[in-house]
């Protein structure tokens, strides 16, 4: 019976076995089953001896069940299991395990395991309390590691690593997709060998060269799905948008009161270049808070107008929406105009659509976009439906990409008969790797300075743990802003008013969250007592919520108390400071993007980030880390470190199963570059990969079926 990577398990294993990894860890197939990677490794040449022991060291040994007895606890409800187990020496040692009932049967007597903990005293007697544990099999015995796989309550890793074992015996060598030359120069062992040796290896050296091998399959599956998803694009036709000689975009250029920054120039003039190709271009945007994104999509907006074509601008919320279209309008003044009085020569209109427009409102912004009367349309989620047409559309704007689904995204783009241009711009700076990975299929460029004019901002965490009088201190300093003529935001973790309580990080028996309906009436009549205070939360219908940003802009309100609606592009240059509660409920990038509400104008800004955190968490150590630097694309590195790159490299997945298991953002840098040139070179030589099957699976193990499917319709 010929065994590939392909075959089911149940005629390998038995119904039961093939039923509980189906069930348990939704495995079916022999490749699934030994992409199952251990987790980590006993080295039994490493084993402590009984009689070797010391209080408070961590120990690992391998010992025999002598007895076991089940008991109530004296002090407090459940079943103590009291063990006493013995190693080859003779020497005893006692074990202890809270809830004993959950595991007496799996340490019965007489049961062998790898028994892991810290080592205590009871009774002056040394004992391990609830260690870790792993029941060996007699066949245990020979092997210098043992594998200690991810598991489930009703699926131990010894089940595991005997099924992975069983299977590896009647699994022939399968064919290697990495071609011989890749595999050379890096270094790498073959397939059959990577993955019989990351489950049963007889050396470290075996452990670092199976990993290794396996990282680059997964590197270069990824590049390979992006590498193919660039050149399906690419073939799609798309209508040339070169500069109009005398057109919209030198009208602009002419009436702009300040010099652009030699980035914007420089990422203006590649923007440019690409909307002059008969191909798509697929562009991301990137540059810290303030760095001047929108002046860059808006040229390039006015490029494609010229040309005859009509651009979509999508943002993430209505507030940003709606800001939009005001500032596109303000901008471009008389240009924008088109149909009015004061109009300039060839002007164009600018329109927003959204969800919640009235009737009346959304069926004329419905008609100015399919009659092309609306050269700019912008909008929310709403502009990707299907009653939504357009006359001509040339280019798609995303602002804020990370708060989009690649399909929203290509839905918009799919729409006309050519493939309108797609430029994306994000103000949270995105490190390397992650540019090569979940963005690897647009052309980046970063902004990284900042136009002159924006000033500095001050950060300040106000650590109520250690010092709750500055508590008094932040409202004081609201009203000095306030005083001296400008504005503040004051921003809140939830909205309240019965709203769930969003899980924090490091939540302890804390108190839930600040709630913006909770605490503003308390500011009202207490430390923010006469000064005009407005609330701004994602729950406020749409018409609500853009009249108070509409009178904070004004400057008819004081403070405006919200939550993060206002993260991003929101953009009121008299507002000076930014008052953070609960700040350490935020991500690094989040504040980051909250504190860039501020400085936006002529005055220096203050971020106050308020915490109840005491000062040895790592809560505290990321609010230093914001105090402590103004870059953004310092901070978005550590954001990647401190949370899960999992939920990174997520963004990839669109199935029930991730392909991604080894493949770490931080640690493996360099081998995804090296992957992404390889993967380049692969689809360049060999088109869809029609002539490299072993290579096109490889992107299906990776990528799940139903985003390689919908690669190939893209």
């Amino acid at each position: 019976m010929n065994v590939d990577l392909g075959s089911p398990l149940e005629p390998l294993l038995g119904r039961k076995s093939a039923d509980l990894l189906a069930t348990q860890l939704e495995i079916g197939t022999v490749g699934e089953l030994v992409r199952h990677y251990p987790r980590r490794y006993v080295d039994r040449g490493k084993l402590t001896d009984i009689a070797g022991l010391e209080i408070g060291e961590h120990a690992t040994l391998v010992a025999q069940v002598e007895r076991s007895e089940l008991r109530p606890m004296r002090s407090r409800p459940g079943k103590l299991l009291a063990v006493v187990i013995r190693d080859e020496n003779g020497a005893r040692l006692d074990c202890t395990f809270f809830n004993g009932q959950k595991v007496q049967y799996a340490i019965a007597p007489g049961v062998r395991a790898v028994f892991s903990g810290k080592v205590g005293v009871f009774n002056q007697k040394l004992q391990l309390t609830h260690p870790q544990f792993e029941p060996l099999d007699e066949t245990d015995e020979v092997r210098p590691f043992l594998s200690v796989y991810p598991a489930t309550a009703k699926l131990g890793s010894q089940v595991i690593a005997r099924c992975v074992r069983q299977v590896l015996d009647q699994l022939d060598d399968p064919t290697d997709p990495l071609p011989p030359k890749i595999r050379d120069r890096e270094k790498l062992p073959e397939l059959g060998r990577a993955l019989r040796r990351i489950h049963v290896p007889e050396t470290d050296a075996d452990i670092h060269a199976a990993r290794h091998r396996l990282v680059w399959d997964e590197a270069l599956g990824v590049q390979l799905a992006l590498a193919l998803r660039r050149q399906a694009t690419a073939a799609r036709p798309a209508p040339q948008c070169p500069p109009v000689a005398g057109g919209l975009l030198d009208a602009f250029d002419a009436a702009l009161p300040f010099t652009l920054t030699a980035g914007q120039e420089e990422v203006g003039a590649q923007v440019a270049a690409d909307l002059s190709h008969a191909h798509p271009m697929n562009r991301l945007v990137q540059g810290d808070v303030g760095a001047g994104k929108t002046i860059i999509a808006l040229r390039a907006m006015l490029q494609v107008v010229d040309s005859g074509q009509q651009a979509a601008m999508l943002a993430p919320t209505e507030v940003l929406a709606a800001q939009h279209a005001r500032s596109l309008r303000a901008m471009l003044g008389p240009l924008a105009a088109a149909g009015e009085l004061d109009a300039a020569e060839h002007a164009t209109r600018v329109t927003l659509l959204t969800g919640s427009l009235g009737a009346k409102a959304k069926r004329k912004a419905l008609l100015d976009a399919q009659s092309g009367e609306a050269g700019i349309v912008v909008g929310t989620h709403a502009l990707i439906q299907d009653r939504v047409g357009f006359a001509d559309l040339g280019l798609v704007v995303v602002d804020e990409q990370h708060r989009f689904g690649v399909e929203q995204r290509d839905a918009l783009r799919g729409r006309a008969e050519k493939a309108p241009h797609m430029l994306v711009m994000t103000a949270t700076p995105i490190p390397r790797t992650v540019a090569m990975t979940v963005y690897g299929d647009l052309a980046v460029s970063s902004l990284r300075e900042l136009p002159r004019g924006r000033s500095p901002i001050a950060t300040t965490v106000v650590p109520l743990a250690e010092k709750p009088q500055w508590f008094a201190g932040v409202w004081r300093r609201v009203r000095e802003e306030v005083a001296a003529g400008h504005q503040a935001y004051v921003v809140f973790p939830r909205v309240g008013d019965a709203e769930p309580e969003p899980p924090a990080p490091d939540d302890e028996g804390r108190r839930p969250p600040l709630a913006v309906l909770d605490i503003a009436p308390r500011l009202a009549e207490g430390a923010l007592s006469g000064l005009r205070l407005g609330v701004l939360h994602g729950k406020l219908p749409a018409d609500e919520k853009d009249a108070v940003m509409r009178s904070f802009e004004r400057g008819e309100l004081d403070v405006l108390l919200a939550t993060t609606v206002i993260e991003v592009g929101v953009d009121v240059p008299n507002a000076t400071a930014i008052v953070i509660l609960d700040a350490e409920r935020f991500g690094l990038s989040q504040l980051h993007q909250l504190r860039g509400r501020v400085g936006r104008g002529a005055a220096p800004g203050v971020c106050l980030l308020v915490t109840e955190m005491p000062e040895a968490t790592a809560a505290r150590e990321r609010l230093a880390a914001v105090e402590g630097t103004t870059d953004g694309f310092e901070l978005a590195r550590l954001d990647l470190e401190l949370r899960r790159e999992g939920d990174v490299l997520g963004a990839l997945q669109s199935g029930r199963r991730s392909g991604l298991r080894l493949l770490s953002l931080l640690r493996h840098e360099e081998i995804i570059a090296k992957a992404q040139v390889y993967a380049t070179d692969l689809v360049a030589h060999d088109p869809g990969l029609a002539r490299s099957p072993g290579l096109a699976a490889l992107v299906g193990e990776v990528v799940s079926d139903e985003r390689a499917e919908y690669l190939d319709k893209v």
